[in-house]
């Protein structure tokens, strides 16, 4: 069967392309023949200090005293990929928060509430986290409780059972909403058995059947200083900072061997068109991504990456928004991207459209995505990219909770602050040679992946066009759900 892509690129309509392409291109050249750099100011990482405590704990410390604030993340290495029951990496760390150190559910919430502080906890891919947020002076009462929340939760039985319920029924909730929950599906289809292919949610049967002992034995086996990073920005001194932390963790030590999975094996690879037609017989629009593999968060292409995919559909006057919305009002909205992972990631091109219109948008949207090779980019519209690159990219640096949250992404998914600090220099130095090749490289051409969301009784047909269909209804257990 032949790809979508190649479809829109049949050797009549090719010719046609290519000399509609050729002329653009010449056009640009004679437009712009130098790239044009735009000025954003230069941006680096505020200093920071990285330490390892004597029990091997990984601590960040970035000294930032502008307000009294100190917000801390605490991160382990352990999220959905390691999840032996689906949902347990999930429901572990979001037990943490049911009691811990002796206190209970209700005397944690009253004492954070006191302070005016925030607490919570969580877990994603390939990592379970603890996010706080407190006043500095209150440093000495909130560190020994994440501490306990940390090293010693209760996981109280009657707690965890509230838990539980609230949990399965919001699986069921959130199938209400196609957008909700299609990247579950996504990552599913592409990942299949692959560790990555694993939602961090679960499904109700799995969480119907989880107990509390399951989640002590994965926090035995990961909840380990040799295995955890914490992140402190704020109000504080450093040298008293790592004094407090070397002392409140002592007696936290490895009690056995930290077993990761080796993420890098079996990643999937496509020899064919592969649709995933989820039934939702009550809908009334259709919600569809379009994929396929991606990249890994160190990949040394990332910057490049993100300024090619700003012009197809990473702002809004990129070309999948300016082609299903602005020109055809099919959408309100139509985006493309990377979700990068420590050893792979997908790339996806997402939106939604009425029913009736479902063949129309997916079509458009295929035909657009096929300007990547057709086309390409011309130097006035990758140098607008690379403008807007570098203007929002300070932004999203700039609180405590964003720069803790880089810290704890440079342990968890092995880059450092290079990335930060090189940034803008390797936006400034994309050419429209490295730009091609970025495209040709990293952006999926051959045997998509689709997953589409909607009335299948109506759709079916549709998805037919696109690859071999597997159909499952929005209500089967599974898929996160």
């Amino acid at each position: 069967m032949k790809t979508q892509i190649a479809r829109l690129m049949q050797p009549k309509k090719l010719l046609t392309a290519m000399a509609v392409a050729s002329s653009l291109a010449l056009a640009g050249c004679a437009a712009t023949q130098t790239s044009k750099t735009v000025d954003t100011g230069s941006f680096s990482v505020p200093a920071y200090q990285k330490v390892t405590l004597s029990n091997g704990l990984t601590v960040y410390m970035m000294p930032q005293h502008e307000v009294p604030l100190i917000t801390v993340d605490a991160i382990v290495r352990a999220g959905a990929v390691n999840d032996t029951t689906a949902g347990v990496a999930e429901m572990t760390a979001t037990g943490l928060m049911l009691g811990a150190g002796g206190k209970s559910k209700l005397e944690i919430e009253q004492e954070v509430d006191f302070l005016g502080a925030s607490l919570s906890s969580g877990a994603g891919k390939e990592g379970s986290y603890i996010s706080s947020d407190f006043m500095a002076k209150d440093a000495d009462k909130m560190l020994p409780l994440i501490k306990d929340m940390l090293v010693s939760p209760d996981f109280d039985a009657t707690e965890f059972d509230k838990l539980r319920q609230r949990e399965i029924a919001g699986l069921s909730q959130a199938k209400e909403s196609p957008r909700a929950v299609i990247s579950r599906y996504f990552d599913k289809l592409v990942f299949a058995e692959h560790p990555y292919g694993n939602a961090t949610s679960g499904n109700s049967e799995s969480l119907a059947e989880l107990t509390i002992p399951q989640l002590r034995a994965f926090h035995k086996s990961y909840y380990q200083p040799s295995n955890t990073a914490i992140s402190v920005v704020g109000d504080f001194e450093p040298a008293q900072m790592k004094v407090k932390l070397e002392k409140l963790f002592l007696n936290w030590q490895d009690s056995e061997p930290v077993t990761l999975v080796d993420l890098s094996k079996d990643l999937p690879k496509f020899d064919e068109a592969d649709v995933l037609l989820v039934d939702k017989p009550d809908a009334i629009e259709t919600t569809f991504l379009i994929g396929g593999m991606g990249i890994s968060r160190d990949n040394p292409d990332f910057v490049g990456l993100t300024v090619v995919n700003t012009v197809l559909g990473g702002r809004f006057t990129s070309w999948l928004n300016d082609e299903l919305r602005v020109n055809a009002g099919l959408t309100y909205g139509a985006r493309s991207g990377f979700s990068a992972y420590s050893a792979a990631g997908t790339f996806k091109i997402s939106t939604f459209t009425q029913t009736v219109t479902t063949k129309e948008t997916i079509d458009l949207a295929l035909k657009t995505y096929a300007r990547l090779w057709q086309q390409g980019l011309d130097q006035a519209t990758l140098d607008s990219a690379k403008a807007y690159v570098k203007g929002q990219f300070p932004p999203k640096y700039e609180t405590s909770g964003q720069l803790v949250g880089l810290m704890t992404d440079m342990y968890l998914y092995g880059f450092d602050d290079a990335f930060i600090n090189e940034f803008q220099a390797k936006v400034d130095g994309l050419t429209l040679e490295e730009s091609k090749r970025l495209i040709d490289t990293y952006f999926p051409k051959q045997n998509l992946q689709f997953v589409i969301i909607g009335n299948a009784a109506k759709i079916a047909p549709i998805a037919k066009e696109h690859g071999k269909v597997k159909q499952v209804s929005i209500t089967e257990v599974g898929f996160g759900g």
